[in-house]
């Protein structure tokens, strides 16, 4: 069966399929992206459950990267309280809207956690059968697996040796990255990002001049043509105009009425005529 049939125009394999993008944008955003890995209010507004994960960023020990069973990855899981993360993405598998049911896309579901390791010594041969689980390795990680859909915020389980790594792949902010030429961590914009304790804070509220109370007045648009009192403020000969245009109709209804008084008499008299002669006919 034939589902679609040929298109207008294909798409040819010398389209433009990628893009440029520059070395420190793409730095840029896995940093932004990794940043917003262990901030727990932009976590659990992408979806992940970390209500009862101990804290953020979750760093666990080495041993993680010996496992080479499933059964030793789910006891983890279970045990770290990540396990309905897991759930989540079992619950939430669906048949994807439109063609690419036909095209190997057939279901969609959420993405869970993703696991980032400093060396593969058989976690992700134990991990890579549970849905919603990525793995990564620190040396090479994935703008799309941190931060899919372009939504920063997804909930990394980080191994020791990976998490320490991050500080020499791409440095601090008081040091330059030492496998990265010429890149150092972005500065940030502000030291404390509270901004509504900071504004209210006592020290800028005594610098800062009392807010101006101000009415400010709102012009209201009236139309002269159908208020009367406003036409008469812009117009006084228009209350003339108004009763002269009155009495003009009410004598051209009465002048209507009389007409059609003489019609109807007119009619009668020839109604009564017309049955006099018939009669002495």
């Amino acid at each position: 069966m034939c589902r679609g049939g040929h298109m207008y125009a294909p798409t040819k394999v010398y389209r433009r399929w990628y893009r440029r993008v520059n070395v420190s944008q793409k730095r840029y955003a896995i940093v932004s992206a990794l940043a917003a890995s262990g901030v727990p209010s932009l976590i659990q507004a992408r979806g992940h459950i970390i209500e009862q994960i101990p804290e953020v960023p979750f760093v666990v020990r080495d041993t993680v990267e010996a496992f080479k069973k499933t059964r030793e990855a789910v006891m983890f899981l279970r045990r770290s309280h990540i396990w309905a993360d897991i759930e989540k993405v079992y619950n939430s598998k669906r048949y994807r809207a439109g063609k690419g049911k036909g095209r190997n896309r057939r279901y969609r579901s959420k993405v869970g956690p993703a696991i980032v390791y400093g060396q593969d010594s058989g976690v992700v041969r134990a991990f890579r059968n549970i849905p919603g689980v990525e793995l990564q390795c620190v040396d090479r990680l994935n703008l799309l697996r941190i931060a899919p859909g372009g939504h920063a915020g997804r909930l990394i389980i980080w191994t020791e040796s990976a998490f320490r790594k991050l500080d020499i792949i791409y440095g601090t902010e008081v040091r330059k990255s030492l496998m990265k030429s010429a890149f150092r961590m972005p500065a940030s914009k502000m030291h404390n990002a509270d901004f509504s304790r900071l504004i209210r804070s006592e020290e800028i509220v005594k610098a800062v001049r009392p807010p101006k109370k101000t009415a400010k007045m709102v012009r209201m648009h009236r139309n002269p043509l159908k208020k009367t009192r406003l036409m008469i403020r812009l117009n006084p000969y228009a209350v003339v105009l108004k009763r002269a245009a009155i009495l003009g109709q009410r004598m051209q209804q009465k002048g209507d009425d009389r007409t059609e008084r003489n019609k109807n008499k007119r009619r009668a008299a020839l109604i009564h005529k017309a049955s006099n002669e018939k009669f002495l006919a």
